[in-house]
C-alpha cells in the first residue's frame, strides 16, 4: 500500500435496487391521478407539468392546460426559494401532477418534487398515453412552455 492510500478507507458497496423497487418506493403512500380525473383537477387549480421530450410531444400532441417543462430543469423552475423559478409556478401546498409518456419517469420526478417540499406532488397513472387512450382532449400546441 502506498503512503497516499494508507489513510483511505475502503468504501462499502452501494445498496442496489431494481427499478421496480425504486418506482414502488417513489409511489409509496402517494395518491396518483387517473386520466379521467385530470381535467377536473386542472379546473380546481392543480398544476399539470408535462415533462415529455419535445419530439414526443410534437408527434403525439399536447395536454390542454399543462405547462411544458424539460425534466432537466424541473426542480429549478419550481423551487419557490430559487432564483430560477418560473413565473406563476406552484406553491408548496399546491397540487402538482407530473406527466410523462407512460407514468414511470413522472413518478420519479414527483418524488423529487416532494423532496423539494411539494408535498402534494404526484403523477398521472399511465402518463400521456393513458390520457390519449381515454379519448380525452388533446391540443396541437402547448398551453404554456417554460424553458
Amino acid at each position: 500500500m502506498t503512503e497516499g492510500n494508507a489513510g483511505r478507507r475502503r468504501a462499502e458497496a452501494p445498496t442496489r435496487h431494481s427499478i421496480d423497487e425504486i418506482l414502488s418506493a417513489a409511489r409509496q403512500g402517494v395518491e396518483r391521478v387517473e386520466a379521467n380525473d385530470l381535467p377536473a383537477l386542472l379546473e380546481q387549480g392543480g398544476h399539470v407539468l408535462d415533462i415529455r421530450p419535445a419530439a414526443t410531444r410534437e408527434a403525439e400532441g399536447h395536454l390542454p392546460g399543462a405547462t411544458v417543462i424539460d425534466r432537466l430543469v424541473l426542480e429549478w423552475r419550481l423551487d419557490p426559494a430559487g432564483e430560477h423559478r418560473m413565473d406563476a409556478g406552484p406553491e408548496y401546498d399546491d397540487l402538482v401532477v407530473v406527466v410523462c409518456n407512460e407514468g414511470y419517469y413522472s413518478s420519479l420526478a414527483a418524488r423529487d418534487l416532494r423532496d423539494l417540499g411539494f408535498h402534494r406532488a404526484t403523477d398521472l397513472v399511465g402518463g400521456f398515453r393513458a390520457h390519449a387512450e381515454a379519448g380525452l382532449p388533446l391540443a396541437e400546441e402547448p398551453t404554456r412552455q417554460v424553458s
